[in-house]
């Protein structure tokens, strides 16, 4: 009996019926686009693509994530262990302003530095007024470049790593660091040789979300000129007409995704240093020299200014100074509210009933979770591709409502997950015994869940709800490939005006985005300065 214990969590219920429709609406996307591109995906087409076009969109997409991670590094892990570990001015400000660039995604900044940085922009404008040179007298880094979307993806993704690494920071146990400086250790050695390694693990998975956020990027990219894999998915279907040739570059492109996944799996497996020491404490921020303190506030000054008070600073100049009335962005505010109202509910439904299937540890319910998880991590352009592939079998046209209804099942296919973790997270405080006391008193299952687990799931799902609205705001990729014709959300208006290079036009639109991203960052940064452990100051 004792062997086959360990399988009894593996048993499949009835009641667990709703978890597995809601994994299955989520997986079969992915799965068809695994079909698509191993059955159909070869031919002439393809044939072209793999010969002349695959090396630069792999060269591309390989070059952006290492770029890009190098540069998330280098702003995220200074500005967590300083704002965690050290006491300076506007120290308390900045741990949660630096949090700010989530709200605007990658093609948003893309846009406002192609406008600040272009020869006409205010930067060379003003250089060439103080030098009296002319445009072809000096050289400027060019932003439409591979390290020029390596720099605005890093800029938009940072804080993914600097919340994880903070957090880190913050949870490790001071002992440690006392015993590094009372064995003759400087604060930068105690950084390096026991911080560092501690956090690491942490680290390693907030960079392979950032990375995989970038893998996902479409709209920077086509804006910046730099060929990547989601670009070609994209321009295959929109451009070429050719599905199978997109469905095959998506098997690419999830392969690269998959590493990421398998990277952020691996390293979380990986403990860092230990914390041996029974009598832990909460990190007491040390004071800094007036020196030392200065630096560290124009450090943060210049990473906020350049992530976010810059960009959204000459996205407001240009919506205040255009000719461009508000007439031509009612009708795409009205479809992108429309449109993310229906990918949020969507999502949300599928990510209650997930939540609520994991107090029963079985198969199915760990199958939605799996299924949701890895949804996150899919690009949209692929799950727009299963999309297409499946919704090709059917009998009918897709067009108008039809058109929505896939959109809106991407979306959920993408973000549930967003949705179902803080919902989990809810479920895991509250005791199980509440459960279990219901279950005594002879309540059925259907009652328990109803009564007992909603109510305690429900007190998880504002963030979650916000998140699910945002992410469907943004997405840009999936719109563009299954929209109804006509049906322009921001994100389309936005990218439409921009590679017209009508800046000011775009800036309307992108600012909106930007705006409607900040109350869900707002939220989540007003959530985890409540939740730091430690005293407060």
């Amino acid at each position: 009996m004792a062997r086959v214990a360990p399988f009894r969590n593996l048993a499949i219920r009835a009641s667990d019926g709703p978890a597995f429709l809601a994994g299955l609406v989520i997986a079969v996307p992915v799965a068809a686009t695994l079909v698509a591109g191993l059955v159909f995906g070869g031919g002439d087409a393809w044939d072209h693509i793999r010969t002349t076009l695959l090396t630069g969109y792999l060269l591309g997409t390989i070059g952006t994530l290492a770029l890009t991670g190098l540069f998330i590094l280098a702003f995220a892990v200074p500005a967590a262990w300083l704002v965690t570990m050290y006491r300076f001015p506007g120290r308390a400000v900045f741990e949660w302003l630096l949090i700010l660039p989530l709200a605007a995604p990658g093609y948003v900044l893309a846009y406002a530095y192609g406008d600040l940085m272009g020869v006409g922009g205010p930067i060379q404008a003003a250089l060439r007024t103080a030098t009296g040179w002319r445009a072809r007298d000096y050289w400027f880094p060019d932003i439409h470049s591979l390290p020029g979307l390596a720099f605005v993806l890093a800029l938009t993704l940072y804080p993914y790593v600097y919340l994880t690494a903070r957090a880190a920071f913050i949870s490790q146990s001071v002992c440690s660091l006392e015993a590094a400086r009372s064995l003759g250790a400087s604060a930068a050695r105690s950084f390096w040789r026991v911080a560092l390694p501690a956090a690491r693990p942490a680290i390693a998975a907030g960079l392979s979300l950032s990375l995989m956020e970038a893998a996902a990027d479409y709209g920077a990219a086509e804006y910046l000129g730099v060929p990547t894999l989601t670009y070609g998915i994209v321009r295959a279907w929109t451009s070429f007409g050719e599905p199978a040739t997109a469905a095959r570059l998506a098997l690419v492109l999830l392969s690269l995704v998959l590493s990421l996944v398998l990277f952020e799996r691996w390293s979380r497996g990986r403990r860092g240093s230990e914390q041996n020491s029974r009598r832990w404490r909460a990190v007491a921020r040390a004071p800094l020299t007036p020196l030392a303190a200065a630096g560290a506030t124009a450090l943060c000054i210049a990473i906020f200014l350049i992530s976010f008070g810059l960009p959204v600073g000459r996205l407001i100049w240009r919506s205040v100074e255009t000719s461009e009335t508000l007439a031509p962005i009612g009708p795409a505010l009205m479809n992108t509210l429309i449109l993310a109202g229906a990918g949020a509910a969507l999502a949300f439904v599928l990510a209650l009933v997930i939540a609520l299937s994991q107090r029963a540890s079985g198969l199915l319910p760990r199958f939605a979770r799996l299924t949701a998880s890895s949804g996150y991590a899919i690009p949209g352009a692929v799950l727009a591709m299963g999309a297409l592939v499946v919704l090709g079998l059917l009998p009918f046209t897709l067009t108008g409502a039809s058109a929505l209804i896939a959109l809106a099942w991407v979306y959920a296919s993408r973000f549930t997950a967003a949705g179902a973790e803080p919902m989990v997270a809810a479920l895991a405080r509250a005791p199980a015994s509440l459960s279990q006391a219901a279950g005594s008193l002879g309540a059925s299952p259907l009652r328990r869940a109803r009564e007992v687990d909603l109510p305690i799931a429900l007190s998880g799902a504002t963030a979650g709800a916000l998140i699910l609205f945002v992410e469907s705001l943004k997405e840009l990729p999936a719109t563009l490939m299954l929209r109804p014709f006509n049906w322009d959300t921001l994100a389309v208006r936005a990218n439409a005006y921009a590679t017209d290079e009508r800046l000011a036009a775009a800036a309307l639109p992108a600012l909106l985005i930007t705006l409607a991203g900040l109350v869900p960052v707002i939220f989540l940064s007003w959530r985890l300065s409540r939740a730091r452990p430690g005293a407060p100051e």
